[in-house]
């Protein structure tokens, strides 16, 4: 099958000299592609008076990509590459589009075949130039950021809520603005949950902009950004390959925040610490139980509750009853055998939430115990830290990084490498460069806090009382924290269920209960700790 091949031919000016170059190009392209037995002629592209700067204007360049998207041709004979455009950037991401579209490129006076096997190699050093213009370009951005900072206009969103901006100036949306005071007051006084504000929003009857609910996202949105206490945020993340735009986030110690006079808070910075405060612990609970469980074991009880006879874990199971629906657990023989293969009755998650709350309400009446020997851990951990060394570490793992990009270079223009495994270990040292250039300004930052600051205690006491504080409701992080395991005991009926209970703390409990309309009637419930336990399985 003959390969189906056109040109593109450009000049930027409309002078007789040019006219007739132009003329010459079609001629000479036209008959350099007929001339060829195994091509076919499709008729060429050809943009005159028009610079190489933008495609903007160059109609029948932009018609050739989407000609070439349709797959009317195989391949493109051009003069150099500067014919595509005078930005080597974008002479590449042409380049990589058209090959996208599975046709090739000649480039006769830089002689590059992008459809031969090292055509991508040349491209990847002419992306070290290209590089350099995107690094201009950058610098010139951040100094336009810099300077419209510094005249007191606000970049970013332009829909944040709670404020209208207008000329780069932000003011108060002031019916909006109660809202987000609400959703902080919910989140950081109230400590609710984001679903429960979203729930609780709609009762109030405030909608978003569209007059939908408030989802999660946009609650956590809110809580995170720190325009609402008046503080200006920036520079949260970095590209790491100019052609993918692939961008990396930024450590936090890298993010460029400051108290901003131009940016009119709407909560107090109090409030705004304390929300945020309390949304990075249940982050990173979640992470960390999430890093460990499964995806059978994101309830509460998954995989906690056991039944003696057969040492099984119970399932959980969504059933519907003339009071709507309820949460129970069933065992898997049960489940799976029915009735006759297993006496274990189905157990609540309501009726688990009303025991486990007695047994909670009981622990936290010593956790001022606790906080005083975690404060006296604190106290002792040596303050002594050598940053000098610590900075030097990472800078020598820098310099290490550095001398292996070199050496990769060196290493791909040898012919050692293709360039698929140099741009993926390229990309590997750039994104361990950016995190030790994050290491290093929060070992700066560290090395500053701990040179003026001491120790706040009764503010640390605060945050472990905060930390301890037991509402009444039971969620996935305090059963996961505190309970090991429940045994449903054979003796067990469905009017009298008998419970072993299991704590991390060491602790053991008897429960006895009866499953009421609404709730567990407990008959009995001991602390059993001293007594030998039930053997667990």
């Amino acid at each position: 099958m003959p390969l189906r091949v056109t040109f593109y031919a450009r000049v930027s000016t409309d002078q007789d000299e040019q006219i007739n170059s132009l003329e010459n190009q079609v001629q000479y392209y036209t008959e350099l592609i007929q001339s060829r037995p195994n091509w076919r002629f499709v008729p060429g592209y050809v943009d005159e008076g028009i610079s190489g700067g933008s495609t903007k204007k160059r109609d029948n360049f932009n018609r050739m990509i989407r000609d070439a998207k349709a797959g009317m041709f195989d391949f493109i004979i051009t003069k150099e590459i500067s014919r595509f455009s005078r930005s080597t950037l974008d002479s590449i991401r042409y380049t990589q589009e058209l090959l996208d579209y599975n046709v090739g490129v000649f480039f006769q006076n830089d002689n590059i075949n992008t459809l031969d096997t090292d055509s991508e190699f040349r491209l990847v050093i002419m992306a070290g130039v290209a590089q350099d213009e995107i690094r201009k370009l950058s610098e010139r951005l951040k100094f336009g950021f810099r300077q419209a900072i510094k005249n007191g206009h606000v970049l970013g969103n332009d829909k944040l809520y709670g404020y209208d901006k207008k000329d780069c100036v932000l003011t108060v949306n002031e019916e909006e603005a109660e809202i987000v005071r609400i959703i902080f007051d919910l989140y950081g006084n109230q400590r609710l949950g984001t679903r429960t504000i979203s729930k609780r929003l709609m009762e109030l009857g405030y909608t978003s902009r569209e007059g939908n609910a408030f989802n999660t996202l946009t609650i956590r949105h809110i809580l995170e950004n720190p325009k609402y206490k008046g503080w200006y945020c920036g520079n949260k993340s970095q590209s790491v390959d100019y052609r993918t735009k692939r961008n990396v986030l930024l450590d936090e110690s890298e993010w460029v925040t400051y108290p901003d006079p131009s940016i009119p808070a709407i909560v107090s910075e109090e409030l705004w610490n304390r929300a945020n405060a309390l949304y990075r612990r249940r982050r990173e609970e979640m992470k960390s139980r999430s890093s460990g469980l499964s995806f059978h074991n994101r309830y509460p009880y998954s995989t906690k509750i056991y039944c003696e006879e057969h040492g099984t874990t119970f399932h959980r199971q969504v059933i519907q009853t003339k009071n709507g629906q309820q949460e129970v657990w069933q065992c898997k023989v049960y489940r799976s055998h029915g009735r006759a293969a297993c006496s274990a009755p189905q157990i609540r998650s309501s009726d688990l939430d009303f025991i486990l709350s007695d047994i909670f309400k009981e622990l936290i009446r010593d956790k001022q115990k606790i906080i005083d020997s975690l404060v006296t851990v604190l106290t002792n951990i040596p303050k002594e830290v050598d940053y000098g060394k610590l900075r030097c570490q990472v800078e020598n793992e820098m310099d290490d990084l550095e001398r292996k990009k070199n050496r990769l270079l060196d290493l791909s223009i040898a012919g050692a490498l293709t360039v698929e495994e140099f741009k993926e270990r390229n990309d590997a040292f750039n994104v361990q460069i950016l995190e030790c250039r994050g290491k290093l300004t929060a070992i700066r930052q560290e090395e500053e806090n701990q040179s003026s600051e001491e120790l706040d205690i009764p503010a640390i006491r605060q945050a472990l009382d905060e930390a301890l504080r037991f509402t009444g409701e039971i969620d996935t992080a305090l059963v996961a924290t505190i309970l090991d395991k429940v045994v449903v005991k054979k003796e067990s009926t469905k009017d009298a269920i008998h419970l072993d209970i299991f704590l991390k703390l060491g602790s053991t409990y008897e429960a006895v209960y009866t499953p009421l309309k609404h709730t567990a009637g407990i008959t009995s419930l001991k602390n059993t700790t001293h007594k030998p336990p039930t053997r667990r399985t």
